[in-house]
């Protein structure tokens, strides 16, 4: 049925591309007549902070056993500061690389900062839609408190105390990741410390991995530069599989972001599938979703979350709510309190 699934989004997202790029490429073309270049991504910055920020790179996935395969392949990012985006209705992003309804699909600011326990900005690191398809392994919010620089000193300071005050900055304090499988629709979200984090694995993300591993997660503060990493720990194959993203901005005098990311969904896409292809002609087991051989692998693995946060706590059944939602714990040291997890369908293609 998966696979079913599989070629019939192929084909009807093949179809939607090709349309969608012919109507892409006259819309800029019209663009550039009618406006100076550049000026819808002008539009999108703001006075301190660029509301968008711009990113290539590569993502280099190895797996050391059964056998060993590696690969790497180009991406471009887009690091979003949600906080105008969803303020208001029209939003000052331009609507042919960010439509109406992408942000309906993801957190807003204010949900990051309520499940993280923070105050300050939330930046949204994604790979935008194009034409018609949104491809999304992992989005990361990285969500900041606004401190005060006498109080990451650790001191007040000899200098003039309204102007210490007054001096704050963003402190990066925790991430959420936003996790969506291929090809079954589901996505994970939960909250890791940016610094380092090992979390039991939520989701199926390949057909070549059971769930028994734990992802040891690190996300670097973005800047010039962005780096994630994600090792997978297994029981018995210990630290079989690296997967990281590494990437630099760009300039954003660019005449049409939307030209940027042009079907960099599907080249996604497309690297997943023909790797998968590549697995399985050199005989790496195949393993069907859990859900097929256990029903309950969700609350399986936020049991076994717990005990990687306070290994003297023993499991004592998964939540019961609809969404199979953990209790918020994002305060720091939160260490033996479950992390907040949420799963829940991707919508079509795989959003």
């Amino acid at each position: 049925m998966e696979v079913v699934y599989l070629i019939g989004s192929l084909v009807s997202s093949t179809l939607t591309s090709a349309v969608l790029s012919l109507r892409l490429v006259l819309r800029c073309l019209a663009s550039c007549l009618c406006r100076p270049p550049g000026g819808d991504f002008e539009a999108a910055k703001g006075d301190d902070a660029p509301l968008l920020r711009l990113y290539q790179g590569h993502v280099k996935h190895v797996r050391r056993s059964p056998h060993h395969h590696a690969f790497e392949y180009p991406v471009r990012y887009a690091l979003v500061n949600l906080e105008r985006p969803c303020s208001s209705t029209a939003s000052p992003l331009p609507s042919s690389l960010f439509p109406p309804s992408f942000f309906a699909g993801h957190l807003s600011a204010d949900n990051a900062r309520a499940v993280t326990d923070t105050n300050g900005p939330v930046l949204l690191l994604t790979i935008p839609p194009s034409v018609g398809y949104e491809q999304n392994p992992l989005s990361i919010y990285y969500c900041y408190d606004v401190v005060s620089r006498a109080d990451s000193k650790h001191e007040a300071g000899a200098g003039d105390d309204g102007e210490s005050m007054a001096s704050t900055r963003p402190c990066l304090r925790k991430c959420i990741a936003e996790v969506t499988n291929t090809p079954w629709g589901e996505r994970a979200s939960f909250v890791f410390d940016p610094r380092s984090d090992l979390v039991a694995k939520p989701l199926h993300v390949s057909p070549f991995m059971d769930m028994l591993g734990n992802w040891k997660i690190h996300a670097g503060e973005p800047g010039d530069k962005l780096f994630v990493g994600i090792s997978v720990q297994h029981p018995e194959m210990g630290s079989y599989f690296t997967a990281t993203l590494s990437a630099k901005e760009v300039s954003s005098s660019r005449p049409s972001p939307a030209l940027f990311f042009w079907l960099m969904p599907q080249k996604v896409a497309l690297w997943i599938y023909w790797q998968a292809v590549k697995l399985w002609w050199k005989n790496v087991s195949f393993i069907q979703h859990p859900r097929y051989s256990n029903p309950a692998y969700r609350e399986d693995a936020l049991s076994r979350d717990r005990e990687l946060r306070c290994p003297l706590t023993k499991g004592g059944g998964g939540p019961r709510d609809d969404d199979r939602r953990s209790d918020s714990a994002a305060a720091e040291g939160g260490g033996g309190m479950a992390r907040w997890c949420v799963w829940r369908d991707a919508e079509w293609p795989w959003s």
